[in-house]
C-alpha cells in the first residue's frame, strides 16, 4: 500500500541529517507489581514483542523512487522485523539513573534507518531500586510528541489489577473511540504552524492589523507572539549528532504555591524556572549576554481569550515569544517580566482568529525550521534561543500489566541553532522536566538539573514561602 508523504513531513524528513536526527522520545519508568519474580522483565519483553498484528502506523517507512517520480510516499514494509525495533536491554552496575540516562541519550543520538519503519522501543531492566524503564523513538515524520504520548497513555490504565494489555504498537479495532480532549494542545503546535507555513490559506491575508502591530513590538525588540532578535549564545550555533539526556521532576504544589503567592501561573513559575536555570549555566561558562534570552512557548488558547469567541467557539493553538528575564539577577524580578511578557503575548494572539495565530506562529518559526533544512546555517540569526513546552498529562496514577507508572519523561529535537530544547510534562501531580541537548555544543547538560532546583527554591524565597 503506497500513500503520500504530507508536506509538513517531507520537511522533517529532508532537513534530517547525520548531525540533527528528526525523532522525538519518552522515557517512562515503572514500578513492578508486588510478587513478580525473576523472569518478569524477559516475559514482559516476550509480551510486547510477539504481538498479533502490528499496527498499521507502524509498519510504514518512507520511500522515493523513479515509479513514485521522486516524490516521497508511505509504504508497508513487506520484510517487518519485530526484533529489530522491540529490543530488551540491561544497564550496567551500579544501575543508577546516570547510566539510564546516558543509555537513553546514546539511543536518542542514532538516527532512524529509512529502510524500516521509523520507530524502536527498547524494555530496560538493571535499575537497582527494581523498577523497569521504556524508552521508545518515533520519527517526527510518522508523528509528533504529544501524539506519541497520547499513544502511550492509550494503553495504560487506572485499573492496577488488569492484565494482558496491549503493546502500543500492537492492532486494536479501529471502533474503539478515541478520547476528546476539551482543551487545545500546545504540544500540537510545530505541526500546524508549519502545514501553515508550507501553505498559507487565504484566511490570512486577514493578518496585516495585528501583523503591523506585532512587528513594530518585534522590531522594538518587544517580544510577544513574533520575535525578530535573539541574543546569540552558545545554545545557537551548529550541533553534532550526539545526544545528551537530563530528567528530573518537582512537586506541582509547590509551583502552584510560588504562582498563588505572586498572581502568576504555573506556566510562568515553569518558565521562570527555566530563565534562572539557564542564567546561572551560561554565567558559569562566561557566556551569558547582556540581553535576555528568548523562549518560544507553544501554548493554548480557549474561545474566551481569543478573538474565536465570535465565530464557532473550540480552541486555537499558538507561540509566543517570551523574554525568559536572564538580564535579571533577582528571581522574583524574572517571574515579574515572565509574567508579564506571557501576557502581552496572549493579548496580541487574542486579536486574530486561529488560522492567523498559526500564520503568525509560523513566520516566527519558519527561521527556525527552514534554515536548517536549506542549509542556510550561519547566514540567519536565530529568532529564539530555546523551546520551552509544557504538555499536561494524567492526573492521577496509570499502569501497565500491573506496573505503576512512576514518572514520564520527554525526548525531544535539538536543531542547528538551537542546541536545547526543554519539554516539560505532568503526571500524578509532578512535573517532569526532560532535557535534550547536543552533547558537544552544551557541555555538562546535567548541571541544569541542579540549577532548576536552586531556582525553585529561590522563587518559594521571593514568594516568601517558608518550607520546612
Amino acid at each position: 500500500m503506497v500513500s503520500l508523504i504530507d508536506p509538513t513531513a517531507v520537511g522533517f524528513l529532508l532537513s534530517e541529517n547525520r548531525n540533527m536526527p528528526m525523532h522525538v522520545g519518552g522515557l517512562q519508568l515503572f514500578k513492578k507489581p508486588e510478587g513478580a519474580g525473576r523472569n518478569f522483565v524477559q516475559d514482559l519483553y516476550e509480551q510486547m514483542r510477539d504481538v498479533d498484528q502490528i499496527a498499521p502506523l507502524f509498519l510504514k517507512r518512507p520511500m522515493r523512487s523513479l515509479k513514485t517520480a521522486g516524490q516521497l510516499v508511505w509504504v508497508e514494509d513487506e520484510l517487518f522485523d519485530i526484533d529489530h525495533h522491540v529490543r530488551h536491554s540491561a544497564l550496567p552496575r551500579p544501575g543508577r539513573v546516570r547510566e539510564l540516562l546516558d543509555l537513553c541519550s546514546r539511543l536518542h543520538s542514532q538516527r532512524l534507518a529509512w529502510e524500516r519503519p521509523l520507530w524502536e522501543a527498547h524494555i530496560i531492566e538493571g535499575l537497582r531500586d527494581g523498577r523497569v524503564a521504556m524508552y521508545t523513538k518515533t520519527h517526527h515524520a510518522l508523528v509528533d510528541g504529544v501524539s506519541a504520548m497520547r499513544l502511550l497513555q492509550s494503553v495504560l490504565t487506572t485499573d492496577p489489577d488488569r492484565r494482558n494489555m496491549p503493546a502500543p504498537w500492537a492492532a486494536r479495532p479501529s471502533s474503539r473511540p478515541r478520547p476528546e480532549s476539551s482543551e487545545a494542545d500546545p504540544g500540537e503546535l510545530t505541526i500546524q504552524a508549519l502545514r501553515t507555513a508550507f501553505g498559507m490559506t487565504a484566511e490570512a491575508a486577514g493578518l496585516p492589523g495585528a501583523l503591523v502591530r506585532t512587528l513594530n513590538r518585534s522590531v522594538r525588540n518587544e517580544t510577544s507572539s513574533l520575535s525578530l532578535y535573539a541574543p546569540r549564545t552558545l545554545l545557537n550555533q551548529n550541533i553534532t549528532g550526539s545526544r545528551r539526556f537530563a530528567a528530573q521532576d518537582w512537586p506541582i504544589q509547590r509551583m502552584r504555591a510560588i504562582g498563588k503567592a505572586t498572581g502568576t501561573t504555573i506556566n510562568d513559575v515553569v518558565l521562570a524556572m527555566c530563565g534562572g536555570a539557564l542564567r546561572t549555566y551560561l554565567l558559569d561558562v562566561d557566556d551569558l549576554p547582556p540581553e535576555t534570552l528568548i523562549a518560544m512557548v507553544p501554548i493554548g488558547l480557549n474561545a474566551k481569550q481569543s478573538h474565536l469567541a465570535s465565530g464557532d467557539g473550540g480552541n486555537a493553538v499558538g507561540s509566543i515569544m517570551v523574554k525568559l528575564g536572564t538580564d535579571l539577577e533577582d528571581a522574583g524580578d524574572r517571574l515579574e517580566a515572565i509574567h508579564g511578557s506571557m501576557l502581552s503575548g496572549k493579548e496580541a494572539l487574542s486579536a486574530m482568529t486561529p488560522i492567523q495565530i498559526l500564520a503568525m506562529s509560523a513566520v516566527g518559526q519558519a527561521p527556525a525550521i527552514l534554515t536548517p533544512m536549506l542549509r542556510l546555517q550561519g547566514l540567519v540569526r536565530p529568532p529564539y534561543n530555546v523551546v520551552i513546552s509544557n504538555v499536561p498529562g494524567p492526573k492521577t496514577a496509570h499502569y501497565f500489566n500491573g506496573m505503576e507508572l512512576t514518572g514520564t519523561y520527554p525526548l525531544s529535537i535539538p536543531i542547528h541553532g538551537m542546541a536545547l530544547n526543554i519539554t516539560c510534562t505532568s503526571y500524578n501531580g509532578n512535573m517532569a522536566f526532560g532535557l535534550t541537548g547536543c552533547r558537544r555544543t552544551v557541555p555538562h547538560l546535567q548541571r541544569l538539573l541542579t540549577h532548576l532546583d536552586v531556582e525553585l527554591r529561590a522563587l518559594e524565597k521571593a514568594a516568601g514561602i517558608q518550607r520546612s
